[in-house]
């Protein structure tokens, strides 16, 4: 498998880790420490162990050696950035929102782009 799709899995793996666990965990501590209040405690929970499951196969297909073995998963996450950022763009456009919105905006738009071209990049 190409070099460069293996760091895109690896990144992705360690980014989804670090803030599927925090969701899961302790949403309300993480994500107050971003004055993100009221939180929804069982959608914050489901939305850590999706980050999670996505973190564990971003993990296998790092560690994959074959791109017909991970090819779909590149689609999955390709089509999730794209329509992850888009509802977010179609949210914030118009509204004030603090920064991490935008930033938050701005990591799925990079995985986006990173997913779509490990997608032309055969």
């Amino acid at each position: 498998m190409n070099r460069s799709v293996r760091i895109i899995f690896g990144v992705h793996a360690l980014v989804a880790l670090v803030l599927g666990a925090a969701l899961l965990i302790a949403p309300g501590r993480f994500l107050g420490l971003f004055g993100w209040a009221p939180v929804d405690p069982l959608l914050s929970r489901v939305l850590g162990a999706a980050l999670l499951a996505l973190a564990w196969s971003s993990f296998r297909a790092w560690r994959a050696t074959d791109r017909s073995q991970v090819a779909l998963l590149i689609e999955l996450e390709a089509v999730l950035c794209v329509l992850a950022s888009a509802g977010l763009l179609r949210q914030i456009i118009g509204y004030t929102y603090p920064w991490y919105v935008w930033t938050m905006l701005g990591v799925f738009a990079l995985f986006a782009i990173a997913w779509i071209w490990a997608l032309v990049k055969k």
